[in-house]
């Protein structure tokens, strides 16, 4: 027998047997087998190839160079879809927002515009603006939810300390952040520029304040606040989870420091998904606000109010996007967090992806191109 009928041989012999594997779902010649971790996150609601799936996130948590991935929460179709962590992580760890923060505060300032309380395109109502021949009295409410104030602001610096960020979280301006941002002079005309600015929205977060209550007290700018959003917002979401943070004068940090599970990081982004409608369709904040949101700022056609858009951007390499143009609807929209904290919501495949861990500049583009693998199991109509 010569050595091309022997292997011709093996192969008849081996083909029934690879066919029964297949059958079983059983993983193909060359890759592992799952893990019964990796079966056990996926649900009876997958709403995608349940092995797929699995395998997608498996790869997330365990593939090299992304990073730590400590969290994962897939919503299809409104339900749970699956749900993993790490080692020493479960469903009750709270997860820092970081910047996921930013959109919270952006669906505060739409609760107050819808109430009457605030106006989008008026002045921005801050005191130290408002004195006569201020150029700052120009900056609108608009200007700042879409990163357009013109303030002068560096958001991340070499070294480290010299940042605009930094100094307000932890340096000088850290007891009173809000105030700290808004003494910043212009460095560009107010809706000229798109610059990413962290002190933006904790200035927005002092609007919010003062929209609530009169009183400079701390303790009565905290209690307004945190009392808002848990009647308006974290309640009706069943977000207990929910845990913000806020300076010692009572502002919330609106731009970084709010904690929360996966789970209730998930029911955020269901509720972006659903365009502000609680589960029980109770509308929490007009679905024009949502809208809103996520429609491209004139400056930046990948991000709108406090999100983040996955719009191409003219002159910009598909790997030097914070998102992903090139894999997913454009209509997605995340939030995002520094250091590889994402809510991902697809509204056309009618799917929201959590991803939490810890994962560094070089790590967070492949981890990424992982992400938009699990999101192509589930194809948009």
């Amino acid at each position: 027998m010569t050595l091309r009928d022997a292997v011709l041989n093996r192969a008849i012999i081996l083909a029934p047997a690879l066919l029964m594997l297949a059958a079983c779902g059983a993983a193909p010649v060359g890759e592992k087998p799952l893990s019964e971790a990796a079966k056990a996150a996926v649900t009876n609601n997958a709403g995608a190839p349940r092995d797929q799936l699995a395998r997608q996130i498996d790869d997330l948590f365990t593939m090299p160079g992304l990073g730590e991935t400590r969290a994962v929460v897939v919503f299809a179709d409104g339900k749970l879809a699956a749900e993993r962590y790490a080692e020493g992580y479960d469903e009750k760890t709270r997860f820092i927002s970081w910047s996921m923060a930013k959109t919270v505060t952006g669906v505060l300032i739409g609760m107050l515009v819808s109430d009457g309380l605030l106006a989008l395109d008026a002045p921005a109502p801050v005191p130290l603006w408002q004195r006569p021949g201020d150029p700052r009295a120009e900056i609108t409410l608009r200007h700042l939810l879409q990163m357009r104030s013109g303030l002068r602001h560096t958001e991340a610096g070499e070294p480290p300390y010299e940042s605009s960020e930094v100094r307000m979280l932890f340096l000088d301006g850290r007891d009173n952040m809000a105030k700290w941002a808004a003494e910043q002079p212009l460095e560009a005309e107010p809706g000229a520029k798109w610059e990413y600015s962290s002190n933006t929205s904790v200035i927005l977060a002092d609007i919010a304040a003062r929209a609530l209550t009169t009183s400079d007290r701390p303790e009565a700018r905290r209690k307004a606040v945190a009392d808002y959003l848990q009647q308006r917002l974290f309640g009706p979401l069943g977000m207990t989870s929910m845990v913000p943070e806020f300076d010692a004068s009572g502002t919330l940090i609106g731009g970084s420091l709010m904690h929360a599970t996966a789970r209730d990081w998930a029911k955020f982004g269901e509720f972006l998904r659903r365009k502000g409608r609680a589960p029980g369709g109770e509308q929490l904040v007009p679905q024009r606000w949502v809208e809103a949101m996520v429609t491209p700022s004139p400056k930046s056609p990948h991000y709108g109010f406090q999100i983040w858009l996955n719009r191409p951007v003219p002159g910009r390499e598909p790997g030097d996007h914070p998102l992903f143009p090139d894999r997913a609807p454009e209509s997605l929209f995340s939030l995002i967090g520094h250091m590889g904290q994402y809510v991902l919501v697809s509204p056309s495949q009618r799917v929201t992806l959590v991803r939490l861990g810890h994962s560094d500049a070089k790590e967070r583009p492949p981890m990424l191109q992982q992400a938009a693998d699990v999101l192509e199991l589930y194809p948009a109509p």
